[in-house]
């Protein structure tokens, strides 16, 4: 009988950018202190895509070309991309499409998803089930977002908290019961008044009103979304460890969302994960909405090993939220 394909991550790639907001700067923007950052997100600095024009691709394709470099591929093997975004270079064309073209990736079809935080996740599933599909052998899944875009740098509640980053896989059809084992996915659209971001879309286009009105940056209720957050993230991680008969114990890495540190430490002790197999560059990175994830694991790479068991989990806009896990398919240190 012919073993069951399953998608496993053959390589990883990042990229953020140079400039580094600090707490101190921040400090004179608006009325904050770096103590206060720190206590209550974990944030300590994020970097910002500065220069005329840039945008989310500008973050995806060198995080898609990283990739390819370490893996040993051409752009032009890549048969799909999927570009997970909330920042989009422009409501059209996909975002996906500008990177297949910085990149010369002239034989991948390719498109956005948007779930906000949670949109690599559910970008890794469906790039899972192409490869499973038996139709495709080399999907790339890129999360990016340039947030500092959507960001009003007079709003103390948001500004803190978002950067701006791009981290990407690779997934290939693997038979030896490597890659994405499972995903626990869900959406609930009452969320939606919670964390949004009110013009611009088809209901409120753009409009000097909406200008003025400042509709067109992160609106956020922080205690509500922090609220659902931190029961929504740890309880589909841990129906996760119990639908696959898994404990922490058999985890070696829990690879959380970066979007408050007291939310992971939530998810952390739920699935009885102690702190050293947790993923975290909250403090060097903030909140980069879909790029997180991939950037764990870009950071972590060569400390994973073949066989390690990855829980993957976020929690976002929308409300969107979940956990995926992973048998991970390679050492990272070869």
């Amino acid at each position: 009988m012919a073993q069951k394909i399953s998608a496993a991550i053959t390589g990883v790639g990042g990229y953020v950018p140079e400039y580094r907001l600090t707490n101190k700067e921040l400090e004179t923007l608006v009325e904050t202190n770096d103590e206060w950052i720190k206590t209550r997100t974990g944030v300590e600095e994020r970097r910002i895509l500065k220069g005329e024009g840039k945008a989310t691709s500008d973050l995806g394709a060198p995080a898609v070309l990283n990739l390819c470099e370490k893996r040993g591929i051409d752009p032009l093997e890549i048969e799909v991309i999927i570009c997970c975004t909330v920042t989009a270079d422009m409501l059209f064309p996909a975002t996906a499409n500008i990177i297949s073209e910085k990149i010369g990736a002239k034989n991948a079809f390719s498109f956005d998803l948007g779930a906000a935080c949670s949109g690599f996740l559910f970008g890794l599933t469906m790039g899972a089930s192409l490869i499973e599909s038996g139709r495709y052998k080399k999907v790339v899944v890129v999360g990016a977002d340039k947030m500092s875009a959507i960001v009003d740098y007079s709003d103390r509640t948001t500004c803190i908290l978002f950067g701006d980053g791009a981290g990407a896989v690779l997934l290939e059809p693997g038979e030896e019961g490597y890659g994405v084992l499972d995903s626990n996915l869900k959406t609930d659209g009452s969320g939606e008044k919670y964390l949004n971001m009110k013009a611009g879309g088809s209901r409120k286009p753009a409009s000097a009103e909406t200008l003025a009105a400042k509709e067109h940056y992160i609106y956020q209720e922080g205690q509500s979304v922090f609220k659902f957050a931190v029961v929504g993230m740890a309880d589909v991680a841990y129906e996760l460890l119990q639908r696959n008969n898994l404990t922490g114990e058999d985890i070696a890495w829990l690879v959380p969302h970066q979007a408050n540190k007291r939310i992971i430490d939530a998810t952390a002790n739920r699935m009885g994960i102690p702190s050293e197999k947790v993923m975290l560059n909250i403090m060097r990175y903030g909140n980069t909405t879909s790029g997180t994830i991939p950037l764990c694991l870009w950071e972590w790479e060569k400390q994973l090993k073949k066989g390690d068991n990855l829980v993957l989990a976020a929690f976002g806009g929308g409300f969107t939220w979940g956990a995926t896990l992973v048998k991970w398919a390679y050492d990272g240190k070869s």
